[in-house]
């Protein structure tokens, strides 16, 4: 049976973007905002490079990819978000609304798109809960910018090696544990890093012939004695 979007309420007031408010005035904001939900195939794009875009994404379920194409077809993998978190908020506050990348659904996802323009000016009521909304979003934007930040330190080290153990360190700071769950398979990791599948596949086998690393599948344990620096390199 498909859910209403009453039915998501519950889900809805345990997400970072609707902390603080009620869940009788989540209804009441969904309501001022003019939200609407959309449901998207495995592999399916729900936002291409060059469209415009409106709306903020919410991800009700499942996982989304942010891509960029080059014009051979090569894709870089970005950012992967999950439930929860929000997608298309920096072009849709942005004085151009055209969108630079490629949104992704990887598996069966659904979306609550939230309209910017409304979500940025009070309603005519000013709701005390429309600000608190407003608030939510920029700490959620400044998330994603350091997300972006750890990209760019992960994909500027000079070899795969190094690129390797700075993704899995900075798994092991956010996960708050030894034993890392990547989010990305070995496809979506190689684009993600920009490497050959093979080359990072053979790389994974020499760290752990090496005693850097251990791994089975998508889970990965550090095992050997690497310096851990803070997030500001001190």
């Amino acid at each position: 049976m498909t859910k209403r979007m009453e039915d998501y309420i519950p889900e809805l007031n345990k997400m970072p973007l609707f902390s603080g408010i009620k869940e009788d005035d989540i209804v009441n904001v969904l309501s001022c905002l003019g939200a609407f939900r959309k449901e998207y195939k495995k592999r399916e794009y729900i936002i291409l490079c060059d469209d415009d875009v409106h709306s903020v994404g919410v991800i009700l379920h499942g996982k989304v990819q942010m891509l960029r194409e080059d014009m051979w077809g090569n894709k870089s993998i970005l950012t992967s978000m999950i439930t929860g978190e929000l997608f298309g908020e920096t072009f849709a506050c942005g004085s151009l609304l055209r969108s630079t990348v490629s949104f992704l659904a990887v598996e069966e996802t659904r979306v609550l798109f939230l309209p910017f323009e409304k979500m940025m000016k009070s309603c005519t009521m000013s709701c005390i809960f429309h600000h608190r909304l407003i608030e939510n979003m920029v700490t959620l934007i400044a998330d994603k910018n350091v997300q972006l930040m750890e990209k760019i330190d992960i994909i500027s080290k000079n070899s795969l090696r190094e690129k390797i153990l700075a993704y899995l360190l900075f798994q092991e700071e956010h996960q708050q544990s030894p034993y890392i769950e990547s989010p990305l398979g070995r496809v979506q990791l190689a684009e993600y890093l920009h490497a050959d599948r093979s080359a990072l596949t053979r790389e994974l086998n020499l760290m752990k012939k090496d005693g850097l690393i251990d791994f089975e599948k998508n889970s990965f344990r550090i095992t050997g004695k690497l310096d851990r620096p803070s997030t500001c390199g001190k």
